[in-house]
């Protein structure tokens, strides 16, 4: 039987770590924050849990400088991380590469779901997009009555084409009931066939006011419409899952209002049909390329060298807070030592030899005073010689005594006549000034 490779403790981990950053790659995760910890270094350390288990997690500066919300300990959060291995002590983490809030978190991840299903089973599809008629004579609102949508697209199809017939389905566009109103009105809508084209929509709000408008049910009925449709919900940021399914998007209400009853020629219509479909052919490409651009990121960062130097920093990282600790305890032991030699001393020490050592320390210091000024006035005396031998040799000492020094017009000294000419302009540095003068003749000595 052949002698099996016995493994060192770092090739495990290092086995473990490939097998969960290959396998499991990237996974959401929803859970409380517990034992957050912001290090210095700009990194965060955390745990995430639930009523049942918990799993430590970093994120590095690089992501976390891009999240919304302040992390704090209770929080409910939604993250997506790599599933990941600290080597150095063999612990399971996840990297967590986003975060947010719960509530909005997962109904963005829902609308994505849902998006992606609805995506690969081709409703977005253009050959499934029907032409909005050129000539319209009446057209279908499903939107709520009382809402400023309505008015607004009803505004403008009078201001535009006021012979435009409108027929007005009446349903909640709010609330858990709105999903239902509104598959149920576009279903009537195409029984009673009364319509040209059918705009459905509301006015803008947050992402949890306009999900009904993301909902499986509406999204299939407007797909199965027969009676073109054009999604119009919110503002012109605002996308919706109503949106990709419908024949066309409007930005606005108003906007919608305006297609239907505008008078424009083919040509117009073909440029706006053909700028659709480059935009979201456009759209579709960036999808893959981002797709195909994380897919590499992956791949590099297995064998990137900042993997490592992430690793490095974590356990610089958990060195600090360890040292942090160590010294907090330090303190708090040097902080009680003081008292407890204190009340020992008094304990054990005869007040004779508190008088004897009191009148010792008079006598000493009186000493140590003495001694001082003493070392003072040698050093003030030494200071003071020292002071009159530099000056005995000073340059301006010389200078004072009728000397001068003569320098050339760079500034250097002018030792010997070699380092003159005829006509050079000189100066002359005596004690009390500069004279500037020209040299006429030069003469040996």
């Amino acid at each position: 039987m052949a002698q099996q490779h016995i493994l060192q403790v770092s090739e495990l981990t290092k086995k473990v770590r490939f097998i969960l950053e290959s396998e499991l790659n990237t996974v959401w995760l929803c859970g409380e924050i517990s034992n957050f910890i912001a290090a210095s270094s700009g990194h965060w350390y955390l745990s995430l849990k639930d009523q049942k288990s918990q799993v430590r997690c970093a994120m590095f500066k690089g992501n976390n400088r891009r999240v919304r919300i302040k992390p704090q300990n209770g929080q409910q959060v939604l993250v997506r991380a790599k599933v990941s291995l600290y080597e150095p002590r063999g612990d399971f983490q996840l990297i967590i590469e986003q975060m947010e809030s719960a509530g909005e978190g997962l109904l963005r991840q829902q609308y994505q779901l849902l998006k992606d299903k609805l995506h690969s089973e081709g409703l977005f599809e253009l050959h499934h997009k029907q032409a909005i008629p050129k000539l319209i004579q009446t057209v279908g609102i499903i939107t709520s009555p009382t809402g400023a949508a309505v008015k607004d697209i009803i505004t403008v199809l009078k201001r535009r084409n006021p012979l435009l017939k409108v027929v007005i389905y009446p349903v909640l566009v709010q609330g858990e009931q709105a999903k239902y109103d509104i598959a149920r009105a576009i279903a009537m809508a195409n029984q009673r066939n009364e319509v040209d084209v059918l705009l459905i929509g509301r006015g803008g709000g947050s992402l949890e006011d306009l999900w009904a408008f993301n909902e499986e049910i509406v999204a299939r009925a407007i797909f199965q419409s027969t009676l073109p449709t054009i999604s119009a919900v919110g503002h012109e940021i605002d996308t919706t899952l109503s949106d990709y399914v419908a024949d066309l998007r409007a930005p606005t209400p108003s906007a919608a209002a305006e297609m239907v009853s505008a008078d424009v020629d083919e040509r117009i219509n073909k440029v706006a049909e053909l700028l659709y479909r480059a935009h979201w052919a456009l759209k579709q490409q960036l999808k893959s390329s981002t797709h195909t651009l994380t897919s590499l990121n992956h791949r590099l960062s297995q064998v990137h060298p900042e993997q490592q130097l992430q690793n490095k920093q974590q356990k610089s990282d958990e060195l600090s807070i360890r040292l942090q600790r160590f010294i907090t305890r330090a303190l708090s032991q040097l902080q009680h030592k003081p008292k407890y030699l204190e009340q020992r001393l008094l304990n054990a020490s005869p007040l004779n030899q508190i008088k004897q050592n009191l009148q010792q320390s008079i006598v000493f210091k009186a000493k140590l005073i003495s001694a001082q000024q003493r070392l003072l006035i040698t050093k003030q005396e030494n200071f003071a010689h020292q002071c009159e031998q530099l000056h005995m040799v000073s340059p301006l000492a010389t200078i004072a005594r009728g000397y001068s020094i003569t320098r050339d017009e760079q500034g250097q000294m002018i030792k010997s006549i070699k380092d003159i000419n005829i006509e050079n302009n000189i100066k002359v540095e005596v004690s009390d000034g500069i004279i500037k003068a020209k040299v006429i003749t030069v003469q040996a000595s």
